[in-house]
C-alpha cells in the first residue's frame, strides 16, 4: 500500500532532501525485459544475492517511512531527545539520518546544556581556547566542532555532581564526563588520575578555596554571554592562585581571580596575591578579569628563577595595590594586557626581573604607569601608557629596561623620568602631551634617547638636571611649550643628530655649569654635531653660566 507525505514539512522540507519513490515489486516480464537489455548492452546480468536459507527482503514498509518520508520536522524533534552519543549512532543509520542529526540547533542545546557557552568555545591545541561566531566560523557545525573538543573533562558546579550521580539514565553515555562540587574536589580528581586535567568552572562565586596548581591542568570558565563575569573565584585569607613547581605548560582562563581580604592593610598580606607565580613554573593565564582589594602587595605576582609565565587579553584593574609585580629573576611574557585605575603602580619590575611585555594597555593609573628599579630590566613594545598620575615611566636605581615603539602620553607629570642612576633605552617611541617635560633625567642617570618624537609637551621636550648623564641622538623634538632641550645643575649628555623645531620656546638651553666650563663652548662643539634648530619662536640656542 502506498504512503503518501503529510504535514506541514512534506512539501517544503528546509533540507531539500531527494527521498526515493516507493517502487512496485517487478513483475517477472518486467524483469525478464530488464535482463535482456541488460545483455544487449554486453554486460551480464546481476544475479540475486542469496543469504541463508532465502533470498533479501525488501525494507518493511514502516522501515522506509521512517529513514525516507517521515518529515524533516519529525525526525528532528525525535532526535531532539538524544544525547550526543545516541545522535551520532542514529547519523550512521542512512544519508538523510546523517544530515538531520547534524544540525546547527540540535547540537547547539546540547552544547549549552553541557558547557553553557552561548558561542563556541573552540580549543584547537593544548593551551588555546578562543570564541567564534557561529555564522562566520569556516566549520559548517561549530557547536558540534567544539563539543568534540572540549569533551572529556571535569565540570564544576555546586550541586552539580548530587544532580548526576542521581540521575544515571538521563546522563547514560556521558560517562568521560566527571561532575564535583568545588575546585578542590576537581584538582584531587587529576591528582587521582580520575581524567586528563581539563576542569570546567560553571557559572558561580567560589569563596576560600585553596587552589595550589602543581601539574598541568587546564582550567577555564564555563558561563553564557560575558564568561569572565559569571565565574568568580575569590579568597579572602590566602593567595587564590597558587602555581608551584610541577605547573609547567597550566592554563587558567575566562574567569574573574580575586583576593578580597578582611583586613585590607594587614602586612601579612605582602605574601598574598590574586595569582602567584613561583618558581621554576610557566602556566597560561588566559581572558581573566584580575581584582584585588588589598592595600599592601600585588595583585599578581612572578617571583623567582624559572618563573616564566605567559599573560594575555587579561585585566588587571581597579587594583588597591601594584597590579603586576615581576621581580627576583622572574620572566615571562604579557601581552595585550588591560592595567588601569590601579592605586600604585601598574607594573613594578625589579630585582634582575626580565619580563617581554607588548601591547599592554597601562593607563589611569593612581601612581607611574610602569616602575623599573634595583636592577629591574624588561622588554616593553608596542605599549600604549597613558594619564598616569606621575610619569607614564619611571626608571631609578641601577634599573635598564628596553622600551621599543611605546606611546607614552598625557601624563600628569611627565613622560619618562629616569632617576638615582637609572639606565635604559627608549627607542622609537612617541612621547607626547605630557604636562612636564617628555623625558626627564636626573642624579647620575644614564639612558639612551633614540629614535624618539618627542612633542607638544606642556613645558619642555628634555629636561637633564642635577647631575644627569645620557645619550639623547636622532630625534625629532617640536611642539614643545619650553625648550626643545633643557640641561641644567652639572649635567653632561650626548646630543647629536637631533632635529628641535617648532618650539613655544626656546631650541636648546644650557644653564648653570653645565658642560663643565670655562671650557664649556669648546665641549659644546665637540659633543653637539648635526643639531638641526629651526622655526622655534624664541632663541636657537642659550648658554648661560
Amino acid at each position: 500500500m502506498a504512503i503518501e507525505e503529510s504535514g506541514p514539512g512534506a512539501q517544503n522540507s528546509p533540507y531539500k532532501l531527494r527521498r526515493k519513490t516507493l517502487l512496485p515489486k517487478r513483475t517477472a516480464a518486467a524483469s525478464g525485459a530488464s535482463t535482456s537489455s541488460t545483455e544487449a548492452f554486453g554486460h551480464r546480468a546481476k544475479r540475486a544475492r542469496v543469504s541463508g536459507k532465502s533470498h533479501d527482503l525488501p525494507a518493511a514498509p514502516a522501515e522506509q517511512y521512517l529513514q525516507q518520508k517521515l518529515p524533516d520536522e519529525v525526525v528532528l524533534k525525535i532526535f531532539s531527545y538524544l544525547l550526543e552519543q545516541d545522535l551520532c549512532q542514529a547519523a550512521c543509520v542512512c544519508k538523510r539520518f546523517s544530515q538531520l542529526a547534524n544540525d546547527p540547533i540540535l547540537w547547539l542545546r546540547l552544547y549549552m546544556e553541557v558547557f553553557e557557552y552561548t558561542r563556541p568555545m573552540m580549543h584547537p591545541e593544548p593551551g588555546k581556547f578562543y570564541q567564534v561566531s557561529p555564522e562566520e566560523h569556516e566549520h559548517p557545525n561549530p557547536w558540534k566542532e567544539s563539543f568534540q573538543q572540549l569533551y572529556k573533562g571535569a565540570h564544576v558546579k555546586p550541586g552539580f555532581a548530587e544532580h548526576f550521580y542521581s540521575n544515571p539514565g538521563r546522563y547514560k553515555g556521558r560517562e568521560n564526563m566527571l561532575y564535583y562540587d568545588t575546585i578542590e574536589d576537581a584538582l584531587g580528581g587529576v591528582q587521582e588520575a580520575h581524567f586528563d586535567g581539563l576542569i570546567f568552572v560553571h557559572s558561580g562565586i567560589y569563596t576560600d578555596e585553596w587552589i595550589y596548581i602543581e601539574s598541568p591542568i587546564t582550567m577555564i570558565g564555563a558561563a553564557p554571554g560575558k564568561v569572565a563575569d559569571k565565574v568568580v573565584i575569590e579568597n579572602t585569607r590566602d593567595s587564590t592562585f597558587v602555581f608551584m613547581e610541577g605547573s609547567e605548560d597550566a592554563y587558567v582562563g575566562y574567569m574573574t581571580i580575586k583576593f578580597n581580604p578582611d583586613d585590607k592593610s594587614a602586612q601579612h598580606h605582602n605574601a598574598h596575591h590574586c595569582l602567584e607565580i613561583t618558581v621554576n613554573c610557566s602556566p597560561n593565564i588566559d581572558h581573566c578579569i584580575i581584582r584585588s582589594t588589598c592595600t599592601v602587595g600585588s595583585a599578581v605576582c612572578v617571583s623567582g628563577q624559572g618563573a616564566c609565565p605567559t599573560i594575555k587579553h587579561c585585566n588587571i584593574s581597579d587594583c588597591e595595590n601594584v597590579g603586576l609585580y615581576i621581580t627576583d629573576h622572574a620572566q615571562g611574557i604579557y601581552e595585550d594586557n588591560e592595567i588601569s585605575n590601579n592605586a600604585l603602580a601598574g607594573i613594578w619590575v625589579k630585582n634582575h626581573g626580565n619580563p617581554i611585555i607588548r601591547r599592554n594597555h597601562i593607563h589611569h593609573g593612581r601612581d607611574v604607569g610602569v616602575f623599573t628599579f634595583d636592577h629591574g630590566m624588561g622588554y616593553f613594545e608596542n605599549c600604549n601608557i597613558h594619564r598616569n598620575r606621575i610619569a607614564g615611566f619611571e626608571v631609578k636605581a641601577y634599573a635598564n629596561p628596553t622600551v621599543v615603539r611605546c606611546e607614552i602620553h598625557h601624563g600628569q607629570t611627565g613622560g619618562i623620568y629616569v632617576h638615582e642612576k637609572g639606565r635604559g633605552q627608549f627607542i622609537e617611541n612617541k612621547i607626547y602631551a605630557n604636562n612636564f617635560a617628555g623625558v626627564w633625567i636626573t642624579s647620575n642617570s644614564d639612558p639612551t634617547i633614540r629614535g624618539n618624537a618627542i612633542f607638544n609637551g606642556n613645558q619642555g621636550g628634555v629636561y637633564i638636571f642635577g647631575d644627569g648623564r645620557g645619550l639623547i641622538e636622532n630625534n625629532d623634538i617640536y611642539g614643545n611649550a619650553l625648550a626643545g632641550i633643557q640641561i641644567r645643575t652639572n649635567s653632561c649628555p650626548i646630543v647629536r643628530h637631533n632635529k628641535i623645531h617648532d618650539g613655544q620656546h626656546g631650541g636648546i638651553y644650557v644653564v648653570n655649569k653645565s658642560f663643565s666650563l670655562p671650557a664649556n663652548m669648546k665641549y659644546l662643539c665637540s659633543i653637539w654635531s648635526f643639531l638641526f634648530i629651526y622655526f622655534n619662536k624664541l632663541i636657537m640656542l642659550c648658554v648661560s653660566a
